[in-house]
């Protein structure tokens, strides 16, 4: 990728083109080990689960060609490409993305995302059906279906909470959803713009600002020295937004480099490819694209099309940057 072809400082290309392509690899990579425990993990990639030509071909992963990514990463284009043909934040045009993308039979869609866009007014109050189904839910999902494509709202330049947020809503109510997605979203947005990393306290401060529950799941992934303290293989809870969020803060202070955050969240098992989805993108905002090795970025599928949104995003990010790299 040549950051000379853009009128932009180099290392904002880098940490920016880091976020979209971290966030498809570890969606790519992470298919190969989704819904496995541990244990599994170690039965079927017993070297560990590092290539796509690794990935087991069976009922439910056949559906892809290996290096492909699945809906975590199609959600975060919907959102991309609304930005890039509104050069701005409207929630409907969001919402609209993503009533096409249901009706075009989405495949690895989760229970909860599914539930709200399947209402058939669903794009005439978005925010209503979300809270509709949040509501049927006895007021107790908290799926990871919004913070696994928030990562390009860390991208804006501004307003990023509040957009973080709104985003959200669109299908995810509760307020762990929201607390996740702002934070994900206040740490890239740090990295990419500010060159700084969020303190712990502040990102516990966010958490506060929306639920309480937040807190134990951030403590515990700055804690646990191994991964699977965190238990994100766990049957009953590998779905859940916190479990995601502390994948990806686990990654912040236990990694030094994108492959090794990678590789630990794709072979700990669980909800895999959303897991590493999440903190692939954090890490890409942290390290940057040029971190990434080649092969991971070269053998992705509709690689070409991941181009095209980076280079079209950054024209609407940096078209007030006049600083030739």
């Amino acid at each position: 990728m040549d950051n000379c072809n853009k009128n932009i400082p180099s290392e904002l290309h880098n940490k920016i083109c880091g976020v979209i392509f971290g966030q498809a690899i570890g969606d790519a990579l992470g298919l190969g080990a989704e819904f496995m425990s541990h244990k599994e993990v170690l039965k079927y990639y017993p070297q560990g689960l590092t290539l796509y030509n690794q990935i087991i071909q069976d009922y439910h992963r056949k559906r892809w060609k290996q290096g492909d990514w699945t809906d975590d990463t199609d959600m975060m284009l919907c959102i991309a490409n609304a930005i890039i043909a509104d050069k701005d934040i409207y929630l409907n045009s969001i919402a609209q993305n993503f009533k096409k993308w249901f009706n075009g039979s989405p495949m690895g869609i989760g229970r909860h995302t599914y539930n709200v866009l399947a209402i058939s007014d669903y794009t005439d109050n978005p925010t209503k059906a979300a809270e509709i189904v949040w509501k049927l839910s006895g007021k107790k999902s908290a799926a990871n279906g919004g913070i696994m494509r928030t990562s390009v709202v860390g991208l804006w330049k501004q307003n990023v909470s509040f957009y973080a947020e709104e985003v959200c809503r669109l299908t995810h109510t509760d307020s762990r959803c929201i607390g996740s997605c702002v934070i994900l979203s206040e740490l890239i947005h740090h990295f990419v713009w500010n060159g700084y990393e969020l303190n712990f306290e502040t990102i516990q401060e966010i958490a506060r600002k929306f639920d309480e529950r937040i807190v134990p799941y951030l403590l515990l992934a700055k804690r646990s020295d191994d991964i699977q303290g965190l238990a994100l293989d766990d049957e009953m809870t590998m779905g859940y937004t916190l479990k995601t969020l502390s994948a990806a803060i686990w990654c912040l202070y236990h990694t030094e480099s994108f492959q090794e955050g990678l590789l630990a969240v794709v072979n700990a098992g669980g909800d895999a490819d959303t897991n590493a989805a999440v903190a692939c993108s954090l890490l890409g905002a942290k390290y940057g694209f040029n971190s990434i090795s080649p092969y991971y970025v070269d053998n992705l599928r509709r690689k070409n099309l991941l181009d095209k949104v980076t280079d079209d995003l950054l024209d609407i990010l940096c078209q007030d940057i006049q600083i030739v790299c």
